[in-house]
């Protein structure tokens, strides 16, 4: 490890960042190093402004993931080597809003029953059943699992907030299946990793998007799912089934109930809901042969 890696490395712990976001940072900072091919405290914001538009125009990098990278960079130079950095000069570039595709309840059981494994069908039904990232799921932990008051509880969420979340029946009788079919029974990691998923440690996040990729080719989905579709059609079929959003909020762990008012979108209930103002006008009953 390197000094200025260790010392990044420490600033981020005093400030007890998520690791994720400590891997991403330091990730970033030896990538920008490695294209310039020269220390990072070396390099100058003429070097920033370079390889931003590197990551866009080369690396076809979406907005939101651009703005990680600048905040890795700024925190390296304002906390790690105190150096002055200009937002004037290095802007944050602007944010493009997608909706995100939804699949209807009948493509969601399509996709978990096309799953390669039965492994695969309880992760993919643990993702839509409870509306949990990816990571989140990696980290769930066998006392996790609460029958009594069928409830999960969510560890250290995004910004580090645990919370709980419903436990269906259906997906309790699942995970119960999948653990009397684990060779070795784990006593700590709901999803343990290896190869035969034995391993004292738990599946990455990558094995999850496996999982989903290989579902969705198989249902001839593949151009529309990832494992964070997963928590959008949670979220909405929630919304179209009556669920308020403040509820919904709670479930998928948002700090803003404005994060949340995307579902509003999506909803099929919602958009039936409201009448195109072209049907409230009274209009001349014309036919295309009367012209």
């Amino acid at each position: 490890m390197t000094h200025l890696r260790k010392m990044m490395l420490e600033e981020l712990e005093r400030r007890n960042y998520a690791q994720t976001t400590i891997d991403c940072y330091l990730q970033t900072v030896e990538d920008f190093a490695r294209y310039f091919r020269r220390p990072p405290d070396q390099l100058t914001p003429e070097h920033i402004r370079e390889y931003q538009a590197y990551l866009f125009r080369e690396r076809k990098l979406a907005a939101s993931t651009v703005t990680q990278r600048l905040a890795a960079l700024r925190f390296f130079y304002t906390r790690t080597i105190r150096k002055a950095w200009s937002v004037a000069d290095t802007p944050y570039p602007k944010k493009t809003r997608h909706l995100p595709s939804i699949l209807s309840p009948e493509e969601v059981a399509h996709l978990i029953d096309s799953s390669r494994t039965w492994f695969h069908r309880v992760v993919l039904m643990t993702l839509y059943g409870t509306g949990v990232r990816r990571a989140e799921l990696t980290r769930l932990q066998i006392p996790d699992i609460n029958s009594r008051r069928m409830v999960i509880h969510i560890r250290g969420g995004k910004g580090r907030q645990d919370r709980d979340v419903m436990l269906s029946p259906t997906l309790l009788e699942a995970l119960r299946e999948h653990w009397r079919g684990l060779k070795r029974k784990p006593t700590d990691w709901l999803f343990p990793g290896g190869r035969w998923h034995t391993a004292n440690h738990p599946i990455t996040p990558r094995t999850v998007f496996y999982a989903c990729q290989r579902a969705a080719q198989r249902a001839g989905l593949q151009n529309r799912v990832h494992p964070h579709t997963l928590r959008h059609c949670f979220a909405t079929h929630l919304l179209e089934n009556g669920a308020d959003l403040r509820t919904i909020q709670l479930l998928l762990g948002h700090h803003d109930l404005k994060e949340t008012t995307i579902y509003l979108h999506l909803s099929q209930r919602h958009l039936n809901a409201t009448a195109s103002p072209l049907d409230s006008l009274k209009l001349k009953n014309k036919s295309p042969q009367s012209e």
